[in-house]
């Protein structure tokens, strides 16, 4: 081996060694014009190919390529490696300040069913559920209400394709005006014993104001069973009353009419702003509607082909938007679904 290549393999090897020790691209270029640039140490080492003898030339020649090529590799590594860690440095500086993420607040509504579906749950009730859209029959023919019932014509419910079914057809859709349909879809998958709750979204042709809305949401329960009474349906709600309103709530039962129970009751429960002894809130009586229930009529269980004469049930049905209101002092329904970001930061 010359003495030119003992000189370039050398200098091979402190390119290496400097080019390891480079942080930024200033220093990599610096490398590189000391190297590799007009008057670098590569170009002044192959000027002297012209004093190699003749039978050397092509040996040393091959070495001059193997160590140019080498030198461009370091620096090219080097390269790749500093414009790495810029990328990494800039996707992710931990000299920064962390920044606070504003984490949304959950609605009331949300809150209110889910205080519900659990207290439920702990008296053994179980959760289902059904579609939005649903058939007249499951929604209202089958839950024995009578075809000529208000809550059953065009200005009252939302019906669709009427150019091609009459609003009598029981396969005609509608959006449900109740989750009462989830109780019926139920029995019919299910023999008794069933004890369920049905949260979810109904809709009805109301003029919105201060205490209706056309979309609203309801929690309805339905218990079936070998002698169920009306006295296990008046725990029932005295119990989610007393968890949801307070320990000191009490309950009455007014009697109503319902097409579904027979007989049918209106649930009130002791005011929780004046504890009873009357205020503007429940309009000086002392008490506040909170669900319509009863035991399930008859017509309703032959309908979805339960033995009458074996089987007793109670349903009831809450409106969670009441329970809301009533729940956190709300005086307009509206402010729920407002989307005003001051008023739900409260919740």
């Amino acid at each position: 081996m010359t003495e030119l290549e003992n000189e370039l393999l050398a200098l091979q090897a402190e390119v290496q060694t400097a080019v390891g020790a480079v942080k930024d691209e200033a220093g990599l270029e610096e490398c590189r014009a000391k190297y590799l640039g007009r008057k670098g140490l590569l170009p002044a080492m192959m000027s002297k190919l012209g004093s190699v003898p003749k039978e050397d030339k092509p040996a040393v020649g091959k070495t001059v390529n193997a160590v140019k090529q080498q030198i461009q590799a370091y620096l090219d590594e080097c390269a790749s490696r500093i414009h790495q860690a810029a990328e990494e440095k800039a996707a992710l500086d931990i000299s920064l300040p962390a920044r606070r993420h504003h984490i949304g607040h959950r609605h009331p509504i949300s809150l209110v069913m889910d205080s519900a579906v659990t207290i439920f749950r702990r008296m053994g009730f179980t959760v289902a559920d059904g579609p939005d859209l649903e058939n007249v029959w499951d929604n209202f023919d089958a839950l024995n209400a009578p075809q000529d019932h208000p809550s059953r014509t065009p200005e009252d419910t939302f019906y669709f394709d009427l150019d091609k079914r009459d609003w009598l057809d029981p396969e005609t859709m509608i959006l449900r005006t109740q989750t009462s349909d989830v109780q019926i879809r139920t029995m019919k998958a299910h023999k008794p014993p069933v004890r369920i709750v049905c949260p979810g979204r109904c809709y009805r042709r109301d003029t919105p104001d201060a205490t209706h809305g056309m979309s609203f949401h309801q929690i309805e329960g339905l218990y079936v069973d070998e002698n169920v009474s009306l006295a296990d349906l008046k725990g029932t709600l005295a119990e989610f009353s007393r968890q949801m309103f307070g320990e000191k709530t009490k309950i009455r039962f007014r009697p109503h009419f319902f097409p579904f129970t027979e007989p049918s009751v209106e649930c009130d429960a002791s005011c929780i702003v004046c504890g009873g002894a009357g205020c503007r809130v429940c309009k000086g009586s002392g008490w506040i509607e909170i669900a319509g229930a009863g035991l399930v009529n008859p017509a309703v269980f032959a309908n979805v082909g339960y033995d009458v004469d074996k089987v007793s049930g109670f349903a009831f049905g809450f409106g969670l938007e009441r329970i809301a209101m009533i729940r956190y002092g709300i005086n307009d329904l509206r402010l729920l679904y407002d989307n005003d970001v001051r008023f739900l930061h409260q919740f």
